[in-house]
């Protein structure tokens, strides 16, 4: 037995409570990631090489780290599956675009994806690459929640892309 009274009962209850505050204060350890936190606000990066249309290779704060564009998806150029249709042409305009240029990486609500990729909009000065791939028409937009900040500019890209014939709209079958 504890040997906790009637009196003894709010100390107890006062203590448990001090304890769930503390836990749960800002910094302390609620389970959160920890390494999105500290990615929190833009990110610079030195782009090493491009992948494809949606995805880099980057140094950024002594590491080096694979960035797939959040909210865009590039017709693939995989050597397992092949090239789709205007995968080529997809990672040659990202090679223009960010080819060994430093950039500013920009986060959502996740960090990473399934296969361990920082998720980005990734930034060339003032241009937001992944809505300038987009535009060109040489991605479709690609939402997945939670990370859904630009989604509704991404569409409204894609569809202007679309109607206009850009890019892989008119010379890949849907």
């Amino acid at each position: 037995m504890l040997g906790y009274g009637r009196r003894g009962w709010p100390g107890l209850l006062a203590l448990v409570a001090l304890v769930v505050v503390v836990a749960l204060r800002p910094g302390g350890d609620d389970g959160g990631d920890t390494e999105h936190d500290e990615m929190r606000g833009p990110r610079g990066a030195l782009v090493l090489s491009v992948t494809d249309g949606d995805t880099v290779k980057v140094r950024i704060g002594g590491r080096i780290e694979d960035v797939r564009y959040i909210g865009i998806d590039t017709p693939e150029v995989d050597p397992s599956i092949g090239v789709e249709c205007f995968g080529a042409e997809a990672s040659r305009l990202n090679e223009r675009l960010v080819g060994g240029r430093r950039v500013r990486l920009v986060f959502d609500d996740e960090l990473r994806d399934r296969y361990g990729r920082m998720l980005a909009y990734v930034y060339v000065g003032r241009t937001l690459v992944n809505a300038e791939i987009v535009r060109r028409g040489y991605a479709r937009t690609l939402t997945i929640p939670p990370n859904t900040d630009r989604a509704p500019l991404f569409a409204r890209l894609a569809a202007a892309a679309g109607r206009s014939g850009r890019g892989l709209w008119s010379a890949c079958q849907a």
